[in-house]
């Protein structure tokens, strides 16, 4: 059984990547959501055979490499010069995953690959949806320990906040982002044809409880990546031009429930339609009475200020939760990817950083991945719904979330670097059916 399980998981390994490393990343990939130190020492594990297998030679003459290393130095530096003291050293932790970057992209050279291991993205996220529900209608709550403590799982009965689901997360929006990355591939591999009866059946069922369980974290970043996700993954491109503004249209009616006005005088019309739960957490009521500094106009005001004072070394990680004058209601962090790493390190390192997953997702958008098959089109809007998070919220600080942003931009940029070879193929297959043509007709 052992033997067979094994051989099973050495299937459609790239050819330039290490078959143990492979088995490795997959099982890593599998136990990144309940475990981020048993899926994160298996995904190092891999990372260090890759890294050995292609050599470190090869790390330096990736140009993208080189410019991730310019913005290390930067950090590095600015750590030196930081007012938030030791803990300006915590921006070092960027490092190892400029490292996976690179490793990672072995194992994610063709299309068979990245559909292998969305899929155990997928699965892994299991455990998340089914103690999210026990949670929310049991009652349950941890910690539950196994593995000999490998295995830990925080829990509060009733989520945390109280009334919006978490699972084995510490905190619903940090669900909702995990959930919010993988929705899109559960939708992928649900409609990649051909399935088995019973397989489409269990993807269907895991579609349907993911989608709940989103809508129980209350994020609203989790609502718009799952509302947007759909027509994105299913429809393609060529279907966008008539799904977005259907979407959009079906949009109006949360608008109209939310606006802090009624300009129509159908509000009230528009809150019978619209779920409680849906418009209240976009409604300007619910920011009434919050506390002053609790809001992120005024974060981003604040940090746009930080910014101007120190703009090419920043103030050092961490810096932010310091200096702002509101930190005891527990906003620690920017609530925004680019002003946060504008801040801790500076304007010039935020914007190197930056430009490499905008460079990559170019490149692979240019490439056709948004055209090419589902699965892959699935692991593009992934990422996208990762990235949009961030323009509101920074659950990159949970690493789990990190690793596996990370390692989807990693197969964005397999994607991109495999293009001239699909071209070449195809150029191939298509001289072969020529000649073929033209041998029948002498």
């Amino acid at each position: 059984m052992l033997t067979a399980c094994l051989s099973r998981l050495q299937d459609h390994c790239p050819a330039d990547a290490p078959h143990w490393g492979w088995v490795v990343v997959q099982l890593g990939l599998f136990f990144l959501a309940s475990s981020v130190l048993l899926g994160g020492v298996l995904l190092v594990v891999g990372l260090v055979v890759a890294t050995w297998r292609k050599g470190f030679a090869a790390y330096c003459k990736d140009r993208m490499n080189r410019l991730l290393l310019l913005v290390a130095g930067l950090i590095l530096v600015g750590a030196t010069q930081a007012v938030s003291g030791g803990f300006a050293w915590l921006g070092l932790f960027w490092l190892p995953f400029f490292w996976g970057f690179w490793g990672w992209q072995a194992y994610l050279e063709t299309p068979a690959a990245r559909r292998r291991c969305s899929g155990w993205l997928v699965a892994g996220t299991v455990p998340v949806l089914i103690t999210g529900v026990g949670q929310m209608t049991l009652g349950w709550q941890g910690p539950w320990s196994m593995a000999g403590d490998l295995v830990i799982w925080q829990m509060d009965a009733g989520g945390n906040p109280a009334g919006r689901l978490s699972g084995i997360f510490g905190h619903a929006n940090i669900t909702a982002a995990w959930l919010a990355l993988t929705w899109p591939l559960v939708l992928a591999h649900l409609l990649e044809p051909p399935l088995r009866w019973w397989k489409q059946s269990a993807l269907l069922i895991l579609a349907v409880l993911q989608g709940l369980c989103l809508w129980l974290t209350a994020s609203r970043n989790g609502w718009g990546s799952l509302i947007l996700a759909v027509p994105l993954v299913l429809a393609g491109p060529r279907s966008w031009a008539l799904l977005l503004p259907v979407t959009l249209l079906g949009l109006i009616p949360v608008v109209l429930a939310i606006l802090p006005v009624d300009l129509l005088g159908v509000q009230e019309l528009a809150r019978l339609v619209v779920p409680d739960a849906l418009w209240q957490r976009f409604a300007a009521e619910s920011f009434q009475g919050r506390a002053p500094g609790d809001t992120r106009l005024e974060m981003w005001g604040f940090s746009n200020q930080l910014i101007l004072e120190r703009p090419w070394l920043g103030w050092g990680a961490a810096a932010f939760g310091m200096l702002y004058p509101y930190f005891d209601l527990g906003n620690g962090h920017v609530h925004n990817l680019p002003l946060d790493l504008a801040v801790s390190f500076g304007l010039p390192a935020a914007l190197l950083l930056l430009a490499v997953p905008i460079h990559v997702l170019v490149t692979a958008v240019r490439h056709g991945m948004a055209t090419a098959s589902i699965t892959d089109r699935g692991w593009l809007v992934a990422f996208l719904s990762l990235a949009g998070i961030h323009a509101t919220d920074l659950p990159y600080y949970d690493v789990n979330i990190n690793v596996a942003g990370w390692f989807l931009l990693a197969g964005l940029r397999a994607y991109g670097l495999a293009a001239p070879q699909r071209r070449l193929t195809g150029a191939m297959r298509g001289g072969a059916q020529m000649e073929c043509r033209f041998s029948n007709s002498n």
